[in-house]
């Protein structure tokens, strides 16, 4: 299996090389050439770490010994037997929990397939590598808790200051490891990103550095996050096609979950929930995919994204694998910030997608008609949850991606509680923290990896 470029303009690679560098040299995203079908036989009952194995090794052409890197990832302690717990919430209504990882959200769970996927690869190349992690709130966490301490890893961590919760931060900036490197800018997610393209287009920097990238664009976090659409879809589907809600910022776990689906899971209608960021949204419902010149501050801050990456991804399903129609798109979004969706490509969205949005006071209201049902639910959860009410089908499922403890001054103030952060993370506020703030320049981030990255050359 070879992947290529939704661009066009790179070589194809195999999936170790796609996974190593993230993002394509052309500024596109890697996609595989085919996706293989899983035997759909026992995954409603297999341990997750199995059918975790299924899907690497599917991907991967087992390129990689995916058993044992799905026991290392799923087999801890730390994680509930079942790692991403099915709660009912009503009749036909369920809720994917997503956070029972270390850093407490939805990105756990890929990532720490990750950290172990690259410590061999790197140890059996005797490289090393940056790794570079543009976050809105909960990517930066996760990718700490999974590279922190690895001997062949720097992480280097780009937050928007200001925009994230106070636990979110703590999670990157309090790890204590030497090859952890949080920076913040004092601007939005969409800078962050931004800088993040800006340093893979320096082929000299990108080669020089070894830089990779774990946001959502790398094709590993897409390949981790489709398993537990295939786990959920299968245990629920007696009665047929199952429906998903999915809460959506840079559009990972919504194209993962299409990638489930086209592997063979049991899928009907993805529902994307976005916050008042809804770029996406209005994309699937209107056809027009245009961003505002910048993003909403809002209570659910790890979506306050006005540049959805993997959409690119989607696009590129959409116009059936026609790279050069998506460079021209994309270079007329990076030119003027807007492009039409062809009408074919908006003929395949409606067939996979509904879409919804919600502002601040539309989330707290349905943060506060869940706690009444008995469901605790974070500000992005929520969101996804107020979707279940327009799914129609025997079974719907929510994704609840971070626990509620991740924004205690949000639920406090809607709710009247203050949920209390897990045993495993209850000392992060006397952690000591260590962070540094440049200016939101490409050039200043340069020189701030150069001088601390052990893999230049």
């Amino acid at each position: 299996m070879r992947y290529a470029s939704t661009r066009g303009g790179a070589p194809s690679i195999d999936f170790l090389d796609a996974v190593l560098a993230g993002l394509a040299p052309d500024g596109g995203l890697y996609v595989p050439d085919a996706y293989p079908v899983l035997d759909r036989e026992g995954l409603a009952v297999e341990p997750y770490a199995n059918v975790a194995a299924s899907a690497l090794g599917a991907l991967s052409k087992n390129a990689v010994d995916s058993r044992s890197l799905a026991e290392e990832a799923y087999r801890r302690a730390a994680w509930p037997a079942s790692v991403t717990p099915l709660t009912q919430v009503g009749p036909g209504q369920f809720v994917l929990e997503l956070f029972h990882g270390p850093s407490l959200a939805f990105k756990d769970v890929a990532m720490q397939l990750i950290g172990p996927l690259y410590e061999r690869v790197l140890a059996e190349r005797n490289e090393r590598l940056t790794v570079v992690c543009a976050t809105s709130g909960d990517t930066g966490g996760a990718a700490v808790e999974a590279l922190k301490n690895r001997e062949r890893v720097d992480l280097f961590v780009l937050l928007p200051k200001g925009r994230v919760s106070d636990v979110q931060r703590r999670f990157m900036t309090a790890s204590g490891a030497a090859n952890v490197h949080a920076i913040e800018f004092d601007d939005d997610f969409d800078a962050c990103q931004a800088i993040l393209k800006s340093l893979f287009a320096d082929r000299d920097f990108t080669a020089r550095a070894h830089l990779s990238a774990v946001n959502s664009v790398n094709w590993a976090r897409i390949v981790a996050q489709s398993v537990y659409f295939h786990v959920a879809a299968n245990i629920l589907a007696a009665s047929g096609p199952v429906n998903f809600s999915i809460p959506t910022g840079n559009f990972g776990d919504a194209f993962s979950a299409y990638v489930a689906k086209r592997m063979g899971a049991p899928i009907a209608k993805l529902l994307i929930a976005t916050n008042a960021n809804d770029i996406v949204a209005r994309a699937i419902t209107t056809g027009r995919y245009e961003r505002a010149p910048k993003s909403h501050a809002t209570l659910s801050p790890a979506m306050d994204i006005q540049v959805a990456s993997n959409f690119e991804r989607l696009m590129y399903e959409a116009l059936g694998g026609d790279a050069e129609h998506v460079r021209r798109l994309y270079e007329q979004f990076a030119q003027s910030g807007a492009f039409d969706v062809p009408k074919p490509a908006q003929d395949f969205l409606h067939t996979h997608f509904e879409a919804l949005s919600l502002d601040d006071a539309g989330t707290q209201a349905e943060m506060r008609a869940w706690r009444e049902a008995g469901y605790l639910a974070c500000p992005h959860s929520a969101i996804a949850m107020s979707g279940l009410a327009r799914l129609k089908g025997e079974m719907s499922v929510a994704l609840a991606t971070a626990h509620p403890a991740k924004f205690p001054e949000t639920v406090q103030q809607t709710l009247g509680v203050r949920p209390e952060l897990p045993a495993h993370c209850a000392d992060l506020f006397t952690r000591k923290e260590k962070i540094a703030s440049l200016p939101a320049d490409v050039e200043a981030v340069k020189t701030f990896i150069r001088e601390r990255t052990r893999a230049w050359n």
